[in-house]
C-alpha cells in the first residue's frame, strides 16, 4: 500500500477550501473519491512535432479505471504543491518524460470511475511538447501509443469504454484549445 496522499479541497471556482480555523482544508485521496468531494487534479497532454498526442494505458493495479486509456498523465497536487509543479513531478514518475507545460484551461468534471468511487475534480489542463517516446512506469502504466486528434475522435466514438471518463469529458475543449493556438 502506498503512502497516504492528500488532496486539495476547492469550490467550483478552483479556490482553496479552509476550515473553520483558517487551515487548508485536505482529504486523503482515497476518501475524497469515496465522498465524491470536489478537489483540485492536474492532467497532461503531450503533442509531438507530428501533433499527435500521447497516450498512456493505466496500469491494471491502479485502484480506479484500470486498464483504460487516457491522457498523457494526471495527479492531484499535493497540499502546498502548485498545478505546475504536480504536473512535471507527475510527467516524470509515469511517462519518464521532462517536457515545457502550459496551463492551457480549466475544467469541472464528476464521473464514477467504479469500486464506489466519484472523481469530482477542477482540474487544470497543461500542454506540452516532447519528440521523446516515453519511459513509463509499469506500476503506473502498462502501454502507451501516440495517436492523431482525428484517430482519437473515432476512438471514442466506436470504443468509449476503452477510455478514461475524463478523456472522454475534456476531449472537446483539447480539440478546441488545439484550433485556437497559433500554428
Amino acid at each position: 500500500m502506498e503512502p497516504k496522499d492528500f488532496v486539495v479541497l476547492v469550490d467550483e471556482y478552483g479556490h482553496d477550501l479552509f476550515d473553520q480555523d483558517g487551515r487548508l482544508s485536505t482529504m486523503e485521496k482515497i476518501e475524497a473519491h469515496r465522498y465524491g468531494l470536489l478537489h483540485r487534479a492536474v492532467s497532461v497532454y503531450i503533442f509531438n512535432d507530428r501533433n499527435e498526442l500521447l497516450l498512456q494505458k493505466r496500469a491494471v493495479n491502479k485502484y480506479h479505471s484500470p486498464g483504460k486509456w487516457t491522457n498523457t498523465c494526471c495527479t492531484h497536487p499535493s497540499p502546498g504543491e502548485s498545478p505546475l509543479i504536480a504536473a512535471q513531478r507527475r510527467l516524470g514518475e509515469e511517462m519518464g518524460l521532462v517536457a515545457t507545460l502550459t496551463e492551457a484551461f480549466t475544467f469541472l468534471y464528476q464521473a464514477g470511475v467504479g469500486n464506489s468511487l466519484t472523481e469530482n475534480e477542477f482540474d487544470h489542463i497543461f500542454f506540452g511538447v516532447s519528440n521523446q517516446n516515453p519511459n513509463p512506469n509499469p506500476a503506473e502504466v502498462s502501454d502507451w501509443d501516440w495517436i492523431t486528434i482525428e484517430e482519437l475522435k473515432q476512438e471514442l466514438i466506436r470504443n468509449p469504454d476503452e477510455y478514461s471518463h475524463w478523456l472522454r469529458q475534456c476531449f472537446s475543449k483539447v480539440v478546441n484549445y488545439k484550433l485556437q493556438e497559433p500554428s
